[in-house]
């Protein structure tokens, strides 16, 4: 756990935190997608990211930098409060069973709710254990948002990819910029329902499912990188974290989280982004994304947009544990205040 308040004010802070880094990094989120999903040799790497967002703005405007935010917002909202509420519950319940074993389990399960539980490290198979079952009950909420969310996301990206490799030059390109609509929210729906049926909004869940150790490794490396830093802390003047202390530990911890779990994350968000069944009518397979990839790419191509995807995920991350960790400190003191 991140801090001692009950599960439903961790998962408040959480959800919101998560909401306001998702706003602020949501164009990089939006990059690293159409990197992950897009044909084109020219976008690779930090140039790539560059060349795509100056096409997107020249074609789509600055509002093209936000397509998908709304159910993006919304999917974030419902995961993150699902998923601090059920670390958060589930991480108390172990901790107050592994300090008293004699308690009842519906006992410590009511404690949990209502009391403060000081946050302790567990073991790491305990951690994990605690992190992948909030995981999957958090993603299997909200996916159906995540799924409609990356559709908005590549809806142009055949266009893209065609116009990003012509080579015009940049003078004629900007001579007349082409303001393209994307699809709305409930287009998007229609057409996977239509093409998948109710199965299509859970597109690379089942395959995915190891991506739910994603939040508990981050989590996990997180705790670990805050004790490291109060330990120094403590040598040195004060105990307590400082803001810039929860951003760097939040980003690194999510940035090493990624890195080890990123040829899952490519392949779901490509199995979410695929739009037609393959030639013998079956829906593309995590396997046939990795095949795929390789066969193009080498091994380099399982980790295509991995560049832009730690760039946002280090911003996003760093933020949201960074306003999580002042909304908590904002309840305990106004929950102190009154007593």
């Amino acid at each position: 756990m991140t801090s001692s308040l009950p599960p439903l004010a961790q998962a408040l802070s959480g959800a919101l935190g998560s909401a306001a880094a998702n706003s602020i990094s949501y164009p990089l989120d939006l990059v690293a997608t159409k990197l992950q999903t897009t044909s084109s040799r020219r976008l690779r790497g930090y140039r790539g990211a560059i060349r795509l967002l100056r096409h997107v703005l020249h074609t789509e405007g600055l509002a093209g930098l936000y397509d998908g935010l709304g159910p993006d917002t919304a999917s974030t909202l419902i995961s993150k409060f699902l998923y601090f509420y059920f670390y958060t519950l589930l991480h108390a319940i172990a901790a107050r069973r592994r300090a008293a074993s004699d308690t009842p389990l519906w006992q410590a399960m009511k404690r949990a709710l209502t009391s403060p539980t000081p946050p302790i490290l567990l073991s790491v198979t305990t951690e994990l254990a605690v992190g992948f079952v909030s995981g999957v009950a958090s993603r299997a909420v909200s996916t159906p948002l995540s799924v409609v969310t990356v559709r908005m996301q590549t809806a142009n990206e055949d266009t893209d990819d065609e116009n990003i490799d012509d080579e015009r030059s940049d003078t004629e390109k900007k001579a007349k910029p082409r303001i393209e609509s994307s699809p709305s929210a409930s287009e998007v729906i229609r057409k996977i329902y239509a093409e998948h049926g109710l199965s299509g909004f859970w597109a690379g869940f089942r395959p995915t499912l190891p991506l739910c150790f994603t939040p508990a490794l981050t989590l996990l490396l997180f705790q670990l990188l805050s004790r490291f830093q109060v330990r120094r802390r403590a040598l040195s003047s004060k105990g307590r974290p400082s803001s810039a202390g929860a951003f760097l530990s939040g980003a690194t911890a999510n940035a090493l989280a990624v890195a080890i779990l990123y040829p899952l994350l490519l392949a779901k968000v490509r199995v979410q982004a695929s739009r037609t069944a393959s030639a013998d009518h079956r829906a593309a397979t995590m396997t046939d994304v990795w095949a795929r990839a390789v066969k193009e790419e080498g091994l380099g191509g399982l980790y295509q947009g991995l560049a832009a995807q730690l760039v946002k995920g280090f911003v996003n991350q760093g933020v949201t544990m960074l306003v999580k960790q002042r909304i908590e400190r904002a309840a305990v003191r106004l929950y102190t205040g009154r007593k």
